[in-house]
């Protein structure tokens, strides 16, 4: 059979952890870094759009919830053009919605327009996570663990930049023009950052798996009963996750600290999350992917614990900060442990599926959580709940551990 030049192996063109992958690597850090802009500008715009168009709370608050649909179901589709097509064109599919979201958001003349681009805009964020993560993991293999994790880190690299220039822009030349600003931004920049990956990639931008090597790992499991026990383990970690993420301001707020000491326990927590992910990727490499995302669940479960006993303000920040380390390579785990497990030709799919599921978690969980607070006027059964979901995903992953044992032992 012959196959064309745009179908090239990519271990025919280079060589696997070498100096053109981390050339790669780099390039994809600074797209994600870029494309995750919509994950966090509506909620620094929030306050100051709803006065504008002097709609309700609850209202302008959808625009999040959409951005969060649209980046949930994003991670499927365009994994599935990624697997398809490529990355290359995955993400550049991505910039064109992600420039047009922000400039038409910009231009909305209600609020139900400016809701509905945050949707297109989610959806674009999402080709520059779970798709570039998967891509990333095709680059190497010696340091396949590590090279996930800080393709991920991207996100919370956006996290931390994005807020304050947005915050900056709103303040002094309108949330309008700021959008508008970060549409053209964005679509101009990660334009050359991807032609720039372009030409690192070569004909490698469109790949073939035909000789791509078995999945290391055989759990004896066909891959969507295994796709659907880690999107419920992902939905399970997520909703735990979402407990001090969405609800640590107002819990702050609620112990009379304020607002602000809650902003800054959750910098600290997406800050401290980058550290995470880079140092569980460096554990995977060396003890796989499955053991690195039970050991970071424990750790989360453990954290949750502390916030039952300790509500001091010093106390908060410790265990905020613990909380950061541990929680933040548990997301990347599950890249890990798909292609550690499935075929490389359907892994951006699937880890858009996994990723589908901890979306869902991170909304079931921040709307319950909130829920049982208003049921109990505490938050400490809603620390218990997500203790509770957390156990479920310690459960499960120590079951698919125990099941790898056991297949590596008869082998």
């Amino acid at each position: 059979m012959v196959i064309s030049s745009e179908f090239i192996r990519d271990s025919e063109l280079f060589v696997p952890d070498s100096r053109r992958a981390w050339a790669r690597l780099a390039v994809a850090v600074l797209i994600g870094s870029l494309g995750s802009v919509g994950m966090w500008s509506v909620v620094v715009a929030l306050p100051v759009v709803q006065q504008d168009f002097a709609a309700a709370r609850g209202t302008a608050s959808l625009a999040f919830t959409m951005v969060m649909l649209g980046f949930g179901l994003g991670q499927v589709i365009t994994g599935k053009i990624s697997d398809r097509f490529g990355i290359v064109a995955a993400i550049g599919i991505g910039i064109g919605i992600l420039g047009l979201g922000y400039i038409v958001a910009g231009m909305s003349w209600s609020i139900w327009p400016y809701i509905i681009m945050h949707f297109a805009i989610g959806l674009s964020s999402a080709a520059t996570f779970g798709p570039l993560m998967a891509e990333a993991s095709h680059w190497f293999e010696r340091y396949r663990g590590l090279a996930v994790a800080v393709a991920a880190s991207g996100n919370y690299i956006g996290g931390t930049i994005w807020p304050p220039l947005v915050n900056w822009g709103i303040q002094t030349y309108g949330w309008r023009t700021t959008h508008i600003a970060v549409g053209i931004f964005t679509a101009v920049a990660m334009t050359l950052a991807l032609f720039g990956l372009r030409l690192l990639m070569g004909a490698a931008t469109r790949r073939s798996h035909v000789n791509a090597p078995p999945p290391r790992i055989d759990l004896k499991l066909s891959t969507n009963a295994l796709t659907i026990i880690l999107g419920l383990a992902s939905f399970s970690c997520c909703v735990a996750m979402s407990m001090p993420q969405v609800h640590i301001v107002a819990y702050c707020n609620d112990l009379g600290y304020g607002v602000a000491r809650g902003a800054e326990m959750l910098s600290l927590m997406l800050g401290l999350g980058i550290i995470s992910r880079i140092g569980s990727g460096f554990l995977a490499d060396k003890i796989g992917g499955i053991p690195t995302l039970l050991i970071g669940s424990i750790a989360q479960g453990t954290a949750l614990l502390f916030y039952l006993f300790f509500d001091g303000l010093t106390s908060l920040f410790l265990i905020s900060a613990m909380f950061g380390l541990f929680q933040g390579g548990i997301v990347p785990s599950y890249a890990i442990i798909v292609r550690e497990t499935m075929p490389a030709s359907e892994a951006a799919t699937r880890v858009g599926i996994v990723l589908l599921a901890s979306v869902f978690g991170m909304s079931f969980g921040g709307w319950i959580s909130g829920v049982i607070f208003d049921a109990t006027g505490s938050y400490a059964a809603a620390f218990t709940n997500g203790g509770g979901w957390n156990l479920v995903n310690v459960t499960i992953m120590v079951l698919l551990l125990l099941r790898a044992r056991q297949r590596m032992a008869m082998a």
